[in-house]
């Protein structure tokens, strides 16, 4: 077991000698000293883990001492104890980082609760995360096994992101078992779908919230009872990256959580325009052939959003006033905060915004990006660190000023994959990794899901014989022809348009000012 040392001034330190036989008999090295001179001296020559610090000290006070240690080792924990209860001193203490402020007289176990709190802090919450997933690894396991419903995969979701980030800050051993957990649920997930999917394209009134269903039943109740509404959509926002953000909202909203699920392919050209028209890709292209790009065309995929969520508003006889606004660049985001008063006017305000898909994708393409974003707990922590930096969040603060509501979501999520699977097909052959259409596909059936009737799933046809199949869990697909370098450099990266709990489960946040 490491041994702390730890430096204690105090010019009564003979009347703390009982204090200072506790803590040495807890295994702690003290050593102790009687003016702040002394205890910058010993700064200077010996490292120590912790300083206890007498604020009414002759020569140096408690807070001269406690700059100047500061300016030697910034990083130190220093434990003001003072007889003082002057509001002054506690805040000149707390404004140069005090780790921790008692009050004499303090008993040993005050101390050694503060020793706790500053040395230790980290080994105990990681053994309390590392005893409650224990507790609840069979529980999840039990409940991936019994989940036949969305709500029940929703749940199981939710806890294994919890699971994962609590381990993750805590770099817990058993971090490789909730991926492996992760991995299981997965599998189990990617049956369910199978399973059901038809059957929720064929019986809209039989189904969860999906793609299409969005607008309808989720955003025009809230317009219909006279909020006024932001939405926005994160493209490739997944849960676990909404969790990372959600802190540095808190202090502006309230939060309703709710999630909903992306139709297939998990990809922007069909979950995006399904949401903003409110209907499966198949009739978008038949109701609107004009708004609807194939995807032989080279023309962009969602260039028609505004006018899809125009036709969807008109098809259900509202009047609401809407404006449109895509965001993906920097210097756009500020011209839309710059502009934002602009908007108040307008019941709704759909904002589009493409960072993080932009991330995943040059995470794939740049080995610098690739470095930064190495794992997923890295990918969460780039998304955090944009968030925080970018105008995006200066963005949500000014809505919250303004008293809007916000609607926070996403069109789909993504997934790192990890094994490819060969498959074959000509060149009018589209060129995602997790899914493809196409009218000669060659590929191994059982690793896949297929639909041979694309209409069955609400999806457009190319040609008569064109099929789709998906990528399940962490699979993607490769050609044969180069197989082994595409195989090594799309490993690891964050790819969307197959099946996967991360890609096809969404978050659905109701941000409300306080």
């Amino acid at each position: 077991m490491k041994k702390y040392r730890i430096l204690w001034a105090d010019d009564e330190i003979e009347l703390l000698r009982p204090h200072v036989l506790f803590l040495e008999e807890k295994g702690y090295e003290i050593v102790t000293v009687n003016s702040g001179q002394d205890a910058l001296d010993c700064c200077k020559e010996e490292r120590f883990n912790l300083v206890f610090l007498d604020e009414n000290m002759p020569g140096l006070t408690g807070l001269q001492t406690l700059s100047k240690i500061k300016e030697i080792d910034p990083n130190i924990p220093v434990i003001m104890i003072t007889k003082s209860e002057d509001e002054g001193i506690m805040t000149d203490a707390i404004g140069k980082k005090i780790a921790d402020y008692l009050i004499k007289p303090v008993n040993p176990n005050q101390i050694l609760s503060s020793i706790k709190k500053n040395l230790h802090k980290n080994d105990i919450v990681s053994e309390a995360t590392l005893e409650g997933y224990r507790e609840e690894f069979n529980k999840i396991g039990m409940q991936i096994g019994d989940s036949y419903s969305f709500e029940e995969w929703t749940e199981v979701y939710k806890k294994l992101v919890f699971w994962e980030m609590e381990l993750t800050a805590t770099q817990n051993p058993l971090l490789e078992l909730i991926v492996a957990q992760k991995l299981d649920a997965n599998n189990s997930f990617c049956k369910f779908v199978k399973k059901n999917y038809v059957s929720w394209i064929q019986d809209p009134d039989n189904r969860p919230i999906i793609s299409p269903d969005l607008f309808k039943k989720k955003v025009f109740p809230k317009l219909d009872n006279g909020e006024k509404l932001f939405f926005i959509l994160i493209d490739n926002f997944r849960l676990d990256q909404w969790a990372a953000i959600r802190d540095m909202l808190a202090p502006d909203f309230t939060f309703e959580e709710d999630m909903y699920l992306s139709i297939l392919p998990t990809a922007t050209q069909y979950s995006r325009n399904a949401i903003f028209a409110g209907l499966m890709p198949l009739q978008i292209s038949q109701m609107y052939p004009n708004l609807w790009v194939e995807e032989i065309e080279d023309e962009g995929k969602n260039l028609n959003e505004d006018l899809l969520i125009q036709a969807q508003i008109d098809r259900f006889r509202k009047n609401y006033s809407f404006s449109y606004n895509k965001v993906h660049t920097s210097a756009y985001g500020s011209k839309l905060l710059q502009n934002l008063n602009t908007l108040g006017n307008n019941q709704l305000n759909v904002i589009v915004i493409n960072f993080v898909d932009m991330l995943s994708h040059a995470r794939t393409d740049s080995q610098m990006i690739r470095e930064l974003a190495a794992n997923e707990a890295a990918y969460r922590s780039l998304t955090r660190s944009w968030f925080k930096h970018s105008s995006i969040s200066d963005l949500f603060k000014h809505i919250a000023n303004m008293g809007y509501n916000i609607v926070l979501t996403t069109d789909h999520g993504t997934i790192r994959v990890k094994n490819a699977l060969k498959v074959i097909g000509d060149k009018a052959t589209n060129t995602n990794l997790r899914y493809k259409v196409g009218k000669n596909l060659d590929y191994d059936y059982k690793k896949v899901y297929e639909s041979r009737n694309p209409a069955q799933i609400g999806l457009p046809s190319p040609n008569l014989s064109s099929k789709y199949i998906f990528a399940l869990n962490e699979d993607f697909f490769a050609y044969p022809n180069n197989y082994n370098y595409y195989t090594s450099y799309y490993t690891d990266t964050f790819q969307h348009g197959g099946v996967s709990i991360e890609e096809m489960l969404l978050p659905f946040i109701t941000l409300k000012p306080k």
